[in-house]
């Protein structure tokens, strides 16, 4: 069969326990989603408020800004690779995901993987649509007036019910109005990226002058130095934000230990920042075990900034000072940063490249697939990154009471707040309501209505697995665990790659990308592996892959295959499965249609 034939059933299985209409193949006259539909849908899901934030971890962290957006286009790249080779199948067949890794794993056996899945998806569903009803919360209290509760509260919960409503609608009228959805948000969301860029510049006085401001945002608040002699005291080098032109943005500033001990911070006198900023033996004389918990790290220095404003003073928040390495620690620290960061920028999207055939299952041919998921992913994750470093840059000029890299707003809504105009709040309150509502769509909830309309197709459809997605989103009560959550998923989406191994190589290697699409809908059929449900190899490999990308949890020495979860567990499942499964399994059991 050619790459961009479109399979059908070849007999009436309409009978079969694993078939329900949403989960059959998509016929040629509903193939409506060309490179730009799939494009707009990379734009309506890329934009988000963990894009615009993707690069503030990393210049935190002591990465230039430019090396931050090289990363975040090179894991996108990368990523995009498995996105369109796991979309391949979808394009051909017109299958969703749970129905095509019924060939991987066994009409059973895919039921495990695919509800991990759909766990992680109802979980973001949850954390982000009470982030979408926060907006909604926002706009209401900005135009009747209103101050906003720092609790919960009744106008809270009313708010993530219309956006818990908003999102199912969208779900219940189908697969056109999520592509209406979608093109509709992507230009919009484009518009408003590009004018918040020219808005800052223009506050600020250029563009150049704004990325000039990069550099200042990857330092901390101050570095310290190891004594030179001993007896000699610590030195704290000040890095405070500069002016453009060039003076220290703060007027004082205040260093000591932690509360509780000698020199104390919260007795700390202020002092004023020397012409040349260097507040040499400002620290108090220690004892030699303190200077030895100072250098080991157990003792943390700390220190704060203040400007005198119209209205009083302005602070910095509290920093701690760590000590400075030397150049060949700061090297290897450096260089392993990237690698790590770029593992971690991978893993962003990596739960969506398990069931992109849930989305390509609508593109009439390969090159409809291809082209837009790579003009739509990588670009979108750069723009909208590169968005977020430029307001943030534009902060350090344009808000004159920001006084270290570490206070910046790099999350929108965060810098947002900082104006008193409520058209402002509205507007920007809107972006992010249509942001959210069209990443919430495609990314976390596409993928659990069709997994669990999977588990139970004679009952469930595509819609009341969507409706039955979005009662978990509840469940879990973001509103209470919403940090706790984000935490965890993001640990266990670190760990599907292995997954996405297996379902490359059986289709790919195994299978040469060629189905039973009749089999997949039998329960006695070639994938229902003996009657078992399970692929032995598919399940072995998958417990290897974990095993190796978790492990490193536990073991110290092999902490850096934790750190690459991804990577070491998709290459694991990978090899192993290729090896296993030949030998499980005779050549005959290889189903080629």
């Amino acid at each position: 069969m050619p790459d961009n034939a479109i399979a059908s059933l070849p007999e009436n299985i309409t009978s079969s326990p694993l078939y329900n209409a949403d989960l059959a193949p998509v016929p040629p006259n509903q193939r409506t989603w060309n490179k730009w539909h799939l494009a707009a849908l990379w734009v309506g899901m890329a934009v988000c408020i963990p894009t615009y934030m993707l690069s503030s971890y990393m210049v935190k962290s002591g990465l230039s800004w430019q090396a931050a957006l090289i990363i975040i286009a090179l894991a996108n790249v990368i990523i995009s690779i498995p996105m369109v080779l796991n979309g391949h199948a979808g394009v051909k067949y017109g299958l969703p995901f749970p129905v095509l890794g019924r060939a991987a794993f066994g009409t059973a056996g895919i039921h495990l993987v695919a509800i991990v899945r759909a766990i992680v998806a109802c979980g973001w569903f949850g954390v982000q649509t009470w982030i979408g009803g926060l907006a909604i919360y926002a706009i209401w209290n900005a135009l009747t007036g209103n101050h906003a509760s720092m609790g919960l509260d009744l106008g809270k919960f009313l708010s993530f019910a219309v956006f818990w409503l908003i999102n199912i609608y969208f779900i219940w009228s189908g697969s056109e109005s999520i592509k209406w959805l979608e093109n509709l948000s992507a230009p919009f969301l484009i518009v408003v990226g590009i004018v918040l860029i020219w808005w800052c510049a223009s506050e600020a006085g250029g563009y150049a002058k704004v990325l000039d401001q990069g550099v200042q945002l990857q330092k901390p608040a101050a570095i310290l130095h190891k004594p030179v002699n001993p007896g000699s005291r610590f030195k704290a080098e000040l890095t405070p934000l500069l002016k453009t032109d060039g003076n220290a943005k703060a007027d004082e500033f205040k260093i000591g230990y932690s509360a509780g001990t000698t020199g104390a911070f919260e007795k700390a006198a202020w002092a004023k920042i020397p012409g040349d900023m260097d507040a040499t033996g400002k620290l108090p004389a220690l004892k030699d075990d303190e200077e030895i918990e100072i250098l080991n790290g157990s003792k943390p220095v700390l220190l704060q900034y203040r400007v005198k404003t119209e209205s009083g003073y302005a602070y910095s928040s509290v920093s701690e000072l760590f000590m400075k390495q030397d150049s060949a620690e700061e090297s290897f620290g450096t260089a392993w940063n990237y690698v790590l960061w770029l593992t971690a920028m991978v893993g962003f999207w990596a739960t969506m490249s398990l069931n992109i055939s849930d989305i390509t299952r609508y593109a009439p041919t390969q090159k409809d697939q291809v082209a837009g998921q790579f003009i739509g992913l990588p670009g979108t994750m750069v723009l909208y990154s590169f968005i977020g470093i430029f307001v943030t840059c534009s902060t350090v000029i344009n808000f004159p009471e920001l006084l270290i890299g570490t206070d910046a707003p790099w999350d929108p809504v965060t810098f947002f707040s900082r104006f008193n105009n409520p058209w402002i709040v509205v507007l920007t309150q809107i972006s992010m309501l249509i942001a959210t509502l069209s990443t919430n769509i495609a990314a976390n909830i596409i993928a659990p209505a069709n997994i669990f309309s999977n588990l139970a197709p004679g009952k469930l459809s595509f819609r009341t697995g969507g409706v039955l997605a979005g009662i978990i989103g509840i469940i879990i009560c973001p509103w209470w665990l919403m940090d706790e959550i984000s935490n965890l998923l993001v640990f266990v989406s670190g760990l599907l790659g292995p997954v996405l191994g297996i379902l490359l190589c059986d289709y790919f290697l195994i299978r040469t990308k060629t189905l039973d699409v009749n089999g997949l809908f039998k329960v006695t059929g070639p994938y229902a592996y003996g009657g078992s449900g399970y692929n032995m190899a598919a399940m072995i490999a998958l417990c290897a892959g974990v095993i190796t990308a978790l492990i490193g949890y536990w073991v110290p020495s092999l902490l850096f295959l934790y750190k690459l979860s991804w990577f070491t567990g998709f290459g694991v499942s990978f090899a192993l499965y290729a090896f296993l499964y030949p030998r499980i399994y005779s050549s005959t059991s290889v189903t080629k249609a």
